[in-house]
This record gives structure tokens, C-alpha cells and sequence, in this order.
């Protein structure tokens, strides 16, 4: 399969914030680094090695340029020439973890949208992945460009439409309430729980239905599934903590569904990009068999527990290493 796989050189790009984030951890370590698409890029850029280039698409600060290019040296295969400071814009986030998996967030810096000028020379690509943290980053716009012009598959965190951020600075979870206007131009939808109680909901709710959600129930997945399918989505994607991925598909005109189980850590570190790590897994999984969402998923949740190992880019692991860790649970790639 890997022969196969290899023959061709490819190219992935990852559209994203690269925000300055301040973390404090569960355990109260204090952690500063850049995040977000730095996960997808990095953990893309040590599974394809000399078989591809990876192309982060992002708007960052004046004063972030230089730090976030020195994060990206080390990796011959990134190509940063899409990492722009025109506008002098770019995220900066504070979290902190109340507990291994929740965190509170604050959004005190923000980038300027990725617009279709910023892809016009990335037509070219195999692959899109596109992990915005917040409704603004990349927009409707430029995905319906990516679509009209290029043949590249396009996967979408929902992280982005549903989370928005008030005058405050608090971001906070929102319905995203013009999902279908999206969907066509999604080939691969990933999300968390939480999200997808943002993305499937009812027509109209009592003021007492109205509140926090209930993040374990997932009573409403099949339904999701079926409507983002039926409207141009080819898999749906959810993660599910220590449960592993639930993967959607259509086959023989019926919505399928596949568990695969989470890879097992021993100790966790740092969760943050963990969701930003597991989609750069999705895009390799992808690549040479855009269909294969079941190998697609086992990349993703390789990636997305590697994340968990440590505070440096270091926990990302080579391909032939990463290959070992899967076989190990699942038995093959």
C-alpha cells in the first residue's frame, strides 16, 4: 500500500491561525508557544519526510514573524512562503485547563480572514486542511474558491464556526446556524462533541432547553450524519476522547458508521492541538486514497496522542515510527 502511496510527491496546505498561546496546564505549568496550525503542519511535515511539502497558510504579527519561522526551521519539507505579517494582525490566546480535556479561553489578538488571494498560487495542492479556531479565520468565500478551482480535497475543523469571541475577549461556543451554506464545500467535516451539539439542532427550544451542553450524548450523531452526507460531506468525523473517532461515511447509498478505538498514552502532558494535530493525521490518511477514512482515522488519532506526550514539537514522530504505533493497535496502517 505504501508503494502505492508514494509514488507521486504531495502537497498539503494548512490554512489556520498561528496564534501566541499562554497555557496553563491542568497540573499548573505554565507553557508559552505558538499553537494551532503549527500542530497540523509539523505533524504533517514528519509523516511525509521527503515524499511531500507542506504549505501553512497563515497571518501572524509583526513582532510573532520571526519566532514562528524559527519554529518551522527545523523542517526542510514547510514551506513558509504563505506566512504573511502585511496586516500586522494575528491570535493571541490565553487558556487555561481546569481539568485534562476543559479549558477556559480568552482571544486578546486577532488575524485578518485567509481570503482566495492567499491560495491563488496553492491551487496545485492535493490536500486543504482547514483548522480555524475562531468563525472569522477562514471564511465561506474561500473555500467555495478552493472548490471552483482545484481538485484538492478539503478537510474542515468545525472548531471555527462554532466558536466566537465577544468584546471581552471571551470566546465562547455559538450554534452554527448557516451549516448547510458550508457543506458543499467540505469533503471531510471533523469535529468534537461539543461541537456537534453546536452543528445538529432544533428548529425552535423552550427557554429552559436553552444552556450548556451536554457533551457525552451522542444520541444525535446518526442524525448529523445523515444530513451532512446527504449535502455533499464524504465522512463525517468526530472525536470522542479516550472512546476514539466515530467515522461516518456513505456506502451503497446507506450512512455507515466505524469506531476506531483511540491509541492508549500512559501519561498525559499537553492536550493543546490536539484536535489541530489530529486533522494534520486525517490529510496524510488521506493522501493516495482520498476514501479510506478508516486509515484516515487511525493517522488522526496517532497524531492526536503523540500531541499528548509532551510540550515540544519533539513528541511528532516519523512515519515509519508512527506506523509501528498503529500497527500496534490496529494491526495495519
Amino acid at each position: 500500500m505504501l508503494k502505492r502511496i508514494w509514488m507521486k510527491e504531495y502537497n498539503v496546505a494548512v490554512l489556520g491561525p498561528i496564534p501566541r498561546d499562554h497555557i496553563t496546564t491542568h497540573k499548573g505549568e505554565v507553557i508559552e508557544k505558538y499553537g494551532c496550525a503549527t500542530h497540523t503542519a509539523i505533524g504533517l511535515s514528519r509523516l511525509l519526510g521527503e515524499n511531500g511539502t507542506v504549505y501553512p497558510v497563515s497571518h501572524v504579527r509583526k513582532i510573532d514573524r520571526r519566532g514562528v519561522l524559527e519554529v518551522f526551521a527545523p523542517y526542510p519539507n514547510i514551506d513558509t512562503g504563505h506566512i504573511r505579517d502585511g496586516a500586522d494582525q494575528g491570535d493571541v490566546i490565553q487558556l487555561q485547563f481546569v481539568d485534562q480535556n476543559n479549558r477556559l479561553e480568552k482571544q486578546t489578538g486577532f488575524m485578518n480572514p485567509i481570503l482566495p488571494e492567499d491560495v491563488a498560487d496553492l491551487l496545485h495542492a492535493d490536500i486543504f486542511v482547514c483548522v480555524p479556531i475562531t468563525d472569522y479565520e477562514v471564511p465561506l468565500e474561500t473555500l467555495k474558491y478552493i472548490r471552483n478551482n482545484s481538485d484538492a480535497t478539503i478537510i474542515f475543523d468545525a472548531h471555527g464556526p462554532t466558536n466566537t469571541v465577544n468584546v471581552m475577549g471571551e470566546r465562547h461556543i455559538r450554534f452554527w446556524l448557516d451549516r448547510d451554506m458550508w457543506l458543499p464545500y467540505i469533503d471531510v467535516l471533523k469535529m468534537n462533541l461539543e461541537e456537534s451539539r453546536c452543528s445538529w439542532f432544533k428548529k425552535e427550544y423552550t427557554l429552559n432547553e436553552l444552556g450548556p451542553l451536554h457533551e457525552a450524548d451522542t444520541s444525535h450523531l446518526g442524525d448529523l450524519a445523515a444530513h451532512v452526507l446527504g449535502r455533499g460531506v464524504r465522512s463525517l468525523i468526530v472525536t470522542l476522547d479516550a472512546a476514539g473517532s466515530a467515522v461516518y461515511f456513505m456506502e451503497a447509498g446507506e450512512v455507515k458508521k466505524e469506531i476506531v478505538p483511540s491509541i492508549p498514552v500512559t501519561d498525559v502532558v499537553d492536550t493543546t492541538g490536539c484536535g489541530d494535530s489530529f486533522a494534520g493525521g486525517l490529510g496524510f490518511g488521506l493522501l493516495g486514497d482520498t476514501e479510506n477514512f478508516i486509515r484516515a482515522a487511525k493517522y488522526a488519532n496517532a497524531l492526536g496522542a503523540q500531541r499528548t506526550q509532551g510540550r515540544t514539537f519533539e513528541v511528532f514522530k516519523c512515519l515509519a515510527d508512527t506506523d509501528a504505533m498503529i500497527r500496534s493497535v490496529y494491526g495495519s496502517p
